[in-house]
Formats: structure tokens, C-alpha cells, sequence
């Protein structure tokens, strides 16, 4: 029997007085709330001075949750330290890459490598779980918050230097995948590396590049051993951790799944309307893909404003077809941060379930609407219910390496490619998932290349025998220029995709003004001198040298894009490539093996291709959806299909 869904979001009653908890209660009773996190900045209320605990109140909203059925995700607080921490232990303060050491005001206030830090963590952490071992309300550890602040301290550099020596064995080694030869950087011994901190010029992109690796291994770390004690100490309770798709998150998220019980995220798109569906829609994929057919679960999102430098209030049934996009693709519920908004403190202004104006508001009805709703959707098994028929590469590493100095072009963005990817085929309803370089491919019909600027050889040769062995890819440009070390492959680019390409391409021409390409439109930001080698021109510049190209290899295809194209130009060569959807533009259809799900993100009542009874209003559905409707309906029995074309979501653990 499945799970009823989890729906709720981040409680911090310890904001408010005693006397407004039993209110908080009734109102998630009244919105169908089924899961709070609780705790997760409150180390200074539960260990107000080292050693020494305040359970009380905690004991007490515990207590008040458990009574009113609505399950605890019970967070471990150390994303921030108490003041009295950071007093104590100035040394485990974050240190900039310009060498300046914050201070206490903030969160993140930390650096993972302090001894001081990592003991302090595992003492609450304990202290928690010997407390709440037998409690009933927790139903769920949730470790830190949103991991990915870098260090540059003194404790940093000798973690740096131990993680180094793990890597690379020896300095002949790190001189040489460094290239420490170039401005005379040669490492004699291991006390002469640091950090990249703040220098004269262009730091050393290996060494920015080795130290995102590196940090993101040492929060893993921090993570695991909290992760192991909770184990000990509550067998059986998941761990989970909540992750940020950020550019400044260091962060490998692949990396990260194998070790969390449970994939957990934060979404919150920065578009308006049509926009913020498609950032919802890239960011639910890219979790379900994350977790690789276990069930994941979206931990924060806002409720009333679309979060910026100007809020941006949601559109009314924004709240809910954003949820149910995610709960399409296999999250186990819809949670929010937070619960109820903030009359202080520096998110005060962060939009809440209970907003400021309280129950009596638009918001909160369209929370309880939602509540009612999820109440009748049972939970998916996990992400493997739906079939994907083409992967994009993800590879956090690649996007850490264009975020490097000394680039061609500063408007090579990684992340930028990704999303145009994904949201060119959303609008056609075409079902994605992401897949790293060096997973199995072969069962999707075709593997979209994003701008993977670095690429390692058995990555390059894993995309070349899926290509050999009938697949279909499409090479971003800036792909397989690099080496896991960023050093250049020689011999003309696309460096280790030359020869499934079948091209060479000479030189780069960054664009400055927009050129016009025949049949696809304006191409920006980019273009190249391509010769070909095998491959056949499908697109030119108004120069007649090939833009486009197309190369048979082996049972397969392999397509070149040699510069970035708006939406329609990239839709067109999606489309010589056979990846034409069907879909209704701003009508997203997901269908899981057991149920569809349709939302209308237009303005317009709009045709949809499902039929039957809606589970959440037990009405028919008769092909049509009304403007900014949704519905979940019973999947009719499917046709086979054949394997190649359609699939599940692979474990990629």
C-alpha cells in the first residue's frame, strides 16, 4: 500500500511564543500538513553554552506535532554555529579567498575543516539522537542545510594539501596535471600549496578546479559522519540533506547521492510565469535523475513570491501546478520554506505557507487548497516510473571548469546550455532525464552535450561506442576541450570528440554582434572555424564555413552545434535529429507507469491527451483543461515500445 504524500514545510517555532504553537498545529491540521522540519538553525536555543542542553521547548513542540499526527523531519542544526561557538573558537570562522575572516551575524559561519567545528558538530548531533531516539514524532534526520561554502583558512589549506596527497600520490604528478610549469609554479614541497586565494592576476585553473573537488568531498565527509552516528544511534530513521542548485555550490551532486538515504532539494526558480515552469520542470528532472530511481523528495520551495532583486507575487495556482510538477516526477511530497513567515531576522521577508497577513489570505487558502489535493494523490514508488527518452549530461565538474579564469568568451555559461536543453524539449513534451558522461547510455534514443567544456578519455570513449552502437548525440559547442585537469587537448577542437564528430575545428570566433544562419536563425556569443573530416555540413555561416554538421558513425549519428542558437534554431536541429514532441506548448503532460499527470501553465483552456476520472476532483476529464488547470488521472494501458526509444530511469549508483 502506498504512502500518502508529504506536505509541510520548515517550522521554526522558536521564533514565536509558546502560545502560537497550538495555533501552528491547527492550521497545518487545517491545510493537510503531514511533515515539518524542525530545528535546523536552532543550535544557539538548544545549546545556548557548550555541554549545555535546553530540550525543553523542543520536547514540548515535538510533543505538540506528534499529538496532531504531523511526522518531524528532525534537522541537525550545524549550518549554524551559536555565537558562543564562534567566540570560543575564532579560528573556525570562514576565511574569503581574499584572506579575510568573517564574522558571527550570519549562517555559513563556519569552515568544515576546524577540528573545533567538525567535534561540535558530532556533540549535538549526538546529543539530538540520544534524546529523540524513542520519540514518535520523527520520522526523518535532516543534516545541515544547503552544503557548498568554500574555506580558505589555514585549516582548509591543510586538508587541501592531505586531499592532494590522496589524489595524486606525489608533486611530480600535481606539477604535471597543474601545468605548474606556466609562470613558473612548480611545487617543491607540499607546505607551498594553499588554497586558491585571492592573487596578483588569473589564478591556476586546475588548482580552482581541484579545490571545488576538494570541498566537495570534505562536506561529504562532514556529512557522512554525522550520517554514521544517526545510524548508530536510530537505525532504521533515513538521513537526508537538502541540496541548492547554485553556481557557488561546491557541490558534486552525483557524488552526494550515493551517500543520502533520501535525494533531497530546494528549488526556487527565478523566472515569472512560463519561465518559472520550465526552471521548475529542469530542476524536478534533474533530481529524479539525482536519485536514480529511488524516491526524492522536494524539501523548499516559497510559497506567495518568486524570490529576487524585486519579489515577484506567484500567480494564483502557481503554488500548486509548481508542486505538481514535482510530485510528477516522483518527489514523495511538496514541502516549503517555510511554514509560517518571519517577522524578523534577515529573510523576514521570505514568503511562508502562513504568510504576514495570516490564515485570512489568498496564500494560505491556496495552501490548504493544495493540501486537500495531495491528500488524494498517493505517493510514487520513486523516479523509475517514468519512461525517458533522452538524456542530457550533467557534470558539475565541467560546470565548475567554465566558471575558471582566463576563458575565451565570459559568456560561455554551462548551466545556460543545460537549461536550453531541457527547456526546448519540455516545450515539445518530450521526457528528459540527465545522465552523467560516464554512465550507460545506450537504451535513450538520443544524449544531448551541453557546452562540456572538460571531458575525461573514458567519457569521450563511452560517448563515441554509444554514438557506434546507434545512438544519436548532439555536441554543444566549447565540448571536449579539456582534460579532468583542464589542460587543452591538442590538435584542433573539439579535442576528444573530434573523431566521433568528425570535424576539426581550427579556431574560435566569439561573437560580438548577432549572425544571421539560413533556415535557423540568429546565432550569438560563439562561432568557429570548422573543417570537416568525415562529416557532412547541415547548417553554414554566411561565410560558407560549416555551423552545423553531421557525422554517420558506426550504426549512429553524431550532430555539432559550433555556436549558441535561440530556442527555435536549437528546436530545429532537435528536429533534423528526430526529436520532434508533440506536445501542446505550456501544456506539460507527465505520465508515470500507473498515472498522468496534465497541468496547463497557459492562459487559455487548452487540448491535453488524457482521459478519464481526476483523482483529485473525481471529475472526468474529457481531452480539455481549463487555464491553469491540472488533473491526475489513472494511465491507461500502455503499448510496448521498443527499448532503444523509451526507458526507465537507470540507477546510475
Amino acid at each position: 500500500m502506498r504512502m500518502p504524500l508529504w506536505y509541510g514545510g520548515d517550522y521554526n517555532p522558536e521564533q514565536w511564543p509558546e502560545e502560537v504553537w497550538a495555533e501552528d498545529v491547527a492550521l497545518m491540521r487545517r491545510a493537510g500538513v503531514t511533515l515539518v522540519t524542525v530545528g535546523v538553525f536552532s543550535w544557539s536555543r538548544l545549546e545556548p553554552a557548550e555541554g549545555r542542553y535546553t530540550f525543553g521547548w523542543l520536547d514540548r513542540v515535538l510533543d505538540l506535532l506528534a499529538d496532531g499526527g504531523i511526522g518531524v523531519d528532525l534537522a541537525v542544526p550545524t549550518a549554524s554555529p551559536p555565537p558562543w561557538f564562534s567566540l570560543a573558537h575564532p579560528d573556525a570562522l570562514t576565511v574569503t579567498r581574499d584572506g579575510v575572516r568573517l564574522t558571527h551575524g550570519s549562517r555559513d559561519t563556519y569552515c568544515v575543516n576546524a577540528p573545533a567545528y567538525r567535534e561540535a558538530s558530532l556533540r549535538i548531533t549526538r546529543a539530538l539522537a540520544e534524546r529523540y531516539r524513542d520519540h514518535r514524532a520523527p520520522v526523518m534526520w535532516h543534516v545541515h542545510n544547503e552544503y557548498g561554502t568554500p574555506c580558505h583558512c589555514d585549516h582548509a589549506a591543510a586538508a587541501f594539501r592531505a586531499w592532494l596527497r590522496r589524489r595524486y600520490g606525489g608533486l611530480d604528478a600535481l606539477n604535471d596535471a597543474w601545468t605548474t610549469a606556466f609562470w613558473g609554479q612548480h611545487y617543491s614541497d607540499w607546505a607551498q600549496i594553499t588554497p586558491p586565494r585571492a592573487t596578483q592576476y588569473l589564478p591556476n585553473p586546475a588548482q580552482a578546479l581541484d579545490f571545488r573537488r576538494f570541498v566537495s568531498d570534505e562536506m561529504l565527509a562532514h556529512f557522512a559522519e554525522q550520517r554514521d552516528l544517526l545510524r548508530e544511534l536510530t537505525p532504521g530513521v533515513p538521513v537526508t540533506t537538502n541540496y541548492v542548485l547554485a553556481g557557488w555550490a561546491c557541490v558534486d551532486h552525483w557524488k552526494w547521492s550515493r551517500e543520502v538515504d533520501l535525494v533531497s532539494v530546494d528549488d526556487y526558480p527565478s523566472g515569472r510565469g512560463m519561465a518559472a515552469a520550465e526552471q521548475t520542470a529542469f530542476a524536478a528532472d534533474l533530481a529524479r535523475s539525482w536519485a536514480g530511481g529511488r524516491p526524492w523528495l522536494l524539501m523548499e520551495q516559497a510559497t506567495g513570491y518568486v524570490l529576487g532583486p524585486r519579489a515577484s507575487p506567484k500567480e494564483p495556482g502557481e503554488i500548486a501546478r509548481h508542486s505538481l510538477q514535482h510530485v510528477a516526477r516522483g518527489s514523495k511530497g511538496a514541502m516549503f520554506f517555510q511554514w509560517r513567515a518571519s517577522r524578523g531576522g534577515a529573510e523576514q521577508w521570505h514568503p511562508g505557507m502562513v504568510p504576514h497577513a495570516g490564515p485570512d489570505s489568498r496564500v494560505f487558502r491556496e495552501v490548504c487548497a493544495l493540501g486537500e489535493a495531495l491528500e488524494r494523490i498517493p505517493a510514487s514508488a520513486g523516479g523509475s516510473l517514468i519512461d525517458a527518452e533522452v538524456a542530457i549530461l550533467w557534470d558539475e565538474e565541467a560546470w565548475w571548469a567554465v566558471q575558471g579564469p582566463g576563458l575565451p568568451s565570459a559568456e560561455i555559461d554551462y548551466l545556460a546550455a543545460a537549461r536550453q536543453a531541457h527547456r526546448v524539449l519540455w516545450r515539445q513534451g518530450v521526457a528528459v532525464c540527465f545522465a552523467h558522461p560516464s554512465h550507460d547510455l545506450p537504451a535513450y534514443r538520443a544524449v544531448l552535450v551541453p557546452s562540456l567544456y572538460l571531458i575525461s578519455d573514458e567519457a569521450a570513449r563511452n560517448l563515441a561506442a554509444y554514438v557506434e552502437g546507434g545512438g544519436t548525440l548532439v555536441v554543444s559547442f566549447f565540448s571536449g576541450i579539456a582534460d579532468e585537469h583542464t589542460r587543452i587537448r591538442l590538435g584542433g577542437y573539439p579535442g576528444a570528440l573530434r573523431e566521433v564528430l568528425g570535424i576539426r575545428v581550427e579556431e574560435f570566433r566569439p561573437l560580438a554582434e548577432p549572425v544571421e544562419l539560413p533556415e535557423l536563425g540568429p546565432a550569438t556569443v560563439w562561432s568557429e572555424v570548422v573543417h570537416l573530416d568525415g562529416a557532412e555540413a547541415v547548417a553554414r555561416y554566411p561565410g560558407g564555413g560549416p555551423a552545423v554538421t553531421r557525422h554517420r558513425v558506426g550504426a549512429g549519428t553524431a550532430w555539432y552545434v559550433s555556436t549558441r542558437l535561440d530556442d527555435s534554431g536549437y528546436a530545429r536541429v532537435l528536429a533534423h535529429t528526430g526529436l520532434a514532441g508533440s506536445g501542446t506548448p505550456g501544456v506539460e503532460v507527465v505520465r508515470q507507469r500507473d498515472r498522468v499527470f496534465a497541468i496547463n501553465h497557459t492562459e487559455d483552456e487548452q487540448p491535453v491527451p488524457v482521459d478519464g476520472t481526476d483523482l483529485i476532483t473525481g471529475r472526468p476529464v474529457d481531452g480539455r483543461l481549463g487555464p491553469g488547470g491540472y488533473v491526475v488521472v489513472p494511465a491507461q494501458t500502455r503499448p510496448a515500445v521498443d527499448p532503444r526509444r523509451s526507458r526507465d530511469l537507470p540507477n546510475h549508483r
